[in-house]
């Protein structure tokens, strides 16, 4: 069986958000699904996902310290500036990080360790609303 949603999320502030609790509550579908994988894909340049740490919201805190120390706004050489100085850090961050994800699922649900959720980084100060398209494939 395949299935396949755009999902269209929340806009967010810059940072690293949980997104698990918002993507499952728009895919009842998922428990009809005994075996599978769902692939989660970001439709944006200046945004990407990722899964981690799911309980202490200073884990998202540092990941954003991290990647604003490591790819920062207004960097003199960058040449592609028409959008903002927060733009061309934003395209390299979600770079780094991806625009898809894989996760396994089981029963209904996916297989996630006990500890893990699926963030959205937001890259911009003015990202707006983002929209990912959700596949399910499975039994």
């Amino acid at each position: 069986m395949w299935l396949q949603k755009e999902i269209h999320l929340k806009p967010r502030a810059r940072g690293f958000h949980l997104i698990s609790v918002e993507l499952l509550s728009a895919l009842p579908e998922l428990r009809d699904f005994k075996i599978g994988m769902m692939n989660v894909f970001i439709l944006h340049t200046s945004a990407s996902l990722t899964i981690n740490e799911n309980a202490d919201p200073t884990v998202r805190q540092d990941f954003e310290s991290y990647f604003n120390h490591a790819v920062p706004d207004e960097t003199p050489y960058f040449r592609h500036q028409d959008e903002g100085p927060d733009d061309m850090p934003a395209h390299l961050k979600s770079s780094l990080l991806g625009c898809s994800l894989n996760t396994p699922i089981t029963n209904g649900q996916l297989r996630l360790g006990t500890w893990q959720g699926i963030y959205l980084c937001e890259h911009r100060d003015n990202g707006g609303s983002r929209t990912v398209a959700v596949t399910l494939q499975g039994e």
